[in-house]
């Protein structure tokens, strides 16, 4: 007796999972070894992406650090270079990313639905294009590994969750080297 409800209860659970769909997925981890994890998981929970910080210096990325709704992430990487931050615009969101890597990142350009590119970075190295496999899915959180430089990024694409509230600021931002707002 035990061993069929066990055994419905198995089936029903199998198919209610069946039923709903995935829309999150994850690209990368772009770069090489080194440095120490991180991870900005539990700050999409903040909210959605509104801003973006980035350390450049000649060669590589340095640092970054993203702001998740009115919550900035933890800096992470080394401290040369020039810090260039981009304020993304109520409803705005990251739905395509590029970059270079050698030894370390070298560019990051993200792709957002309305059309903007923010370029951090130059140099030449081998190319990444990263989208999420789901249509509506935007870009949530990021993780990767850094020390003295960024050696590499992952990319966690899913929706935005309905009650999430849009708490950008205006985009009056300090523009990259290649433009970008």
């Amino acid at each position: 007796m035990w061993t069929f409800m066990l055994l419905g209860l198995l089936c029903a659970s199998a198919s209610a999972s069946a039923i709903q769909a995935r829309s999150s997925s994850y690209s990368g981890e772009y770069g090489r070894g080194g440095g120490e994890p991180f991870s900005h998981s539990g700050l999409q929970l903040e909210g959605p992406i509104t801003a973006i910080r980035v350390r450049v210096d000649s060669r590589y990325i340095v640092g970054l650090q993203v702001r998740y709704g009115q919550v900035w992430s933890d800096y992470v990487g080394g401290k040369l270079g020039d810090l260039e931050e981009i304020f993304l615009h109520p409803g705005e969101s990251v739905i395509e990313v590029s970059g270079k890597y050698k030894n370390y990142l070298k560019t990051l350009d993200f792709f957002t639905n309305y059309g903007r590119i923010l370029s951090f970075g130059k140099g030449r190295g081998v190319i990444f294009y990263a989208v999420p496999l789901h249509r509506d899915a935007v870009l949530r959180f990021i993780s990767g590994r850094a020390g003295l430089f960024v050696s590499a990024i992952g990319l966690h694409w899913d929706t935005i969750p309905e009650t999430t509230p849009a708490t950008a600021e205006p985009a009056s931002s300090v523009a990259g080297p290649r433009g970008g707002v």
